[in-house]
């Protein structure tokens, strides 16, 4: 089970998966999020980038500086969780992206969505619960009389009410 929490404030502008049950994969759009925040500090990279071209002759403290000033930039993005692909092209284009689209971190299905188009989020609200269901138990119950009969590792075989006809085998 994951939780997908933003680690920034902002708007949803556009939501991609918008209904529980939803099958997602790894890396899958989930919404797009616009934040003053990222904005800013976008503005701030490329600025500290032209700094840096501008110094570049300059002395060390000067050239350091600017590079402190792109690095801290650069850093507090990715650790806001923007992708790695849009900081660089933020930095090879010189063009602040209005929107961040934040994507899936695991494969599987959304058990709970807590988000709405043009809602607004804060940082460390939980959005969506993604479960894996590849794998998952099943309790079961089994007769005094039967224990005899059961193991641990043994083949077994389940139906549902809710799946007719349709049986789920494990061990």
């Amino acid at each position: 089970m994951k939780q997908v929490v933003p680690r920034i404030d902002g708007y949803v502008e556009q939501l991609y998966v918008n209904a529980t049950g939803q099958p997602v994969v790894q890396g899958q759009p989930l919404f797009a999020i616009y934040s003053p925040m990222l904005v800013t500090t976008q503005q701030e990279m490329l600025l500290a980038k032209r700094l840096t071209e501008q110094v570049a002759g300059g002395t060390p403290d000067a050239v350091q500086g600017a590079a402190s000033l792109l690095e801290s930039a650069r850093t507090r993005l990715l650790n806001w969780e923007v992708p790695p692909d849009v900081v660089a092209r933020v930095l090879n284009t010189g063009a602040v992206e209005r929107t961040i689209t934040l994507r899936s971190p695991v494969s599987g299905i959304v058990s709970a969505k807590s988000v709405l188009a043009g809602q607004r989020l804060m940082a460390g609200e939980v959005v969506y619960q993604i479960v894996d269901l590849s794998r998952v138990w099943i309790e079961g119950e089994v007769f005094e009389p039967d224990l005899p009969a059961v193991h641990a590792g043994q083949r077994v075989t389940a139906e549902f009410p809710a799946l007719p006809g349709d049986q789920r085998s494990g061990r």
